[in-house]
C-alpha cells in the first residue's frame, strides 16, 4: 500500500499509467464496450465493479491531460436514432474541469465507429463495470512537469 494513491487504482493500472508516455491514449470503457477485441494490440485491464467516473477521478489525480492538443478527452457520441440520455457526461465534465483548466473545452464527442478506430490505437483499455450507456472515453496523456522548476 502507498500513501496518497487512490485505493481504486490497482497495482496493474498504476504500472500502466507510469509506463505511458506523452500522447499515449487510455480508454475508460463501459461494461458494454468490446475491450478485448478492440484492445488486441493494447493492454486490457479489468476493473469490474468500478464505475468510469470514480476511476476517472482517481486517474486524473496522477495523469496530466495533453496540453499540445485542443481536445485530449474524447467521448463516444450517441448513435442517431438512439433515445439514450447521457447524464454521466456531466459528471465527466465536472471531473475534467477539476483537473484541467480547460474544463469542458478539453472534451469532444466522436462518432461511435470512429471512436472504435481511435480506441484501437490506445496504449491501454480499462474494462470497467460501468452500466451507463455511452460512458466510454479516451484520455490522451500529457507531460508531467516539475512544478518546482516553474516557480
Amino acid at each position: 500500500m502507498l500513501k496518497g494513491i487512490p485505493k481504486i487504482l490497482s497495482p496493474e493500472l498504476l504500472k500502466v499509467l507510469c509506463e505511458m508516455g506523452h500522447s499515449d491514449r487510455l480508454v475508460l470503457a463501459d461494461g458494454n464496450f468490446p475491450a478485448e477485441s478492440i484492445g488486441k494490440n493494447a493492454k486490457v485491464i479489468r476493473a469490474d465493479g468500478h464505475g468510469t467516473a470514480e476511476l476517472l477521478t482517481a486517474i486524473l489525480q496522477l495523469f496530466p491531460l495533453d496540453t499540445y492538443v485542443e481536445k485530449p478527452v474524447m467521448l463516444m457520441e450517441v448513435m442517431p436514432g438512439d433515445k439514450v440520455k447521457t447524464p454521466i457526461w456531466e459528471k465527466y465534465t465536472q471531473i475534467v474541469a477539476a483537473a484541467d483548466a480547460r474544463g469542458s473545452d478539453a472534451i469532444e464527442t466522436v462518432e461511435r465507429f470512429a471512436f472504435y478506430e481511435e480506441a484501437k490505437t490506445a496504449y491501454a483499455i480499462i474494462a470497467t463495470g460501468e452500466s451507463a450507456l455511452y460512458a466510454n472515453m479516451i484520455l490522451q496523456k500529457g507531460v508531467v512537469t516539475d512544478l518546482a522548476q516553474h516557480e
